[in-house]
């Protein structure tokens, strides 16, 4: 009767560690900030709505490796680094598209120009 507890405990736990292999805290946690940096930027108007698409659709990219990646229930570390390049390439085209000369300051879909001095 343990024998038969024990075994029926382990198959309990299994699915629970196999989930626990293939979390990915700090991966999502990151998706968020720079989905939030990506939101920020169209609210302050240093984005223009397609510059945000195009970010938009970087992240469902990085999004859709993560979840390729825990396919078979096991995050490796070689697709942890594979997901964390990913990431810093995104964080690169945010920052670059969040300080470029395209400013959509009064939200209407036309690019405003820089005042010249």
């Amino acid at each position: 009767m343990k024998a038969v507890k024990a075994v029926i405990a382990l198959a309990a736990a299994l699915p629970v560690l196999a989930l626990a292999q293939a979390s990915t805290p700090r991966i999502d946690q990151r998706q968020a900030n720079q989905e939030q940096r990506i939101d920020q930027g169209v609210a302050s108007g240093s984005l223009t709505q397609r510059e945000a698409n195009r970010l938009a659709q970087g992240q469902a990219h990085v999004d859709n490796m993560e979840n390729r990646a825990k396919a078979d229930g096991v995050v490796s570390r070689r697709e942890r680094a594979r997901l964390q390049h990913a990431e810093n390439v995104q964080s690169r085209h945010i920052a670059e598209q969040k300080h470029d000369r395209q400013h959509d300051y009064n939200h209407n879909g036309v690019l405003d120009h820089p005042r010249r001095r």
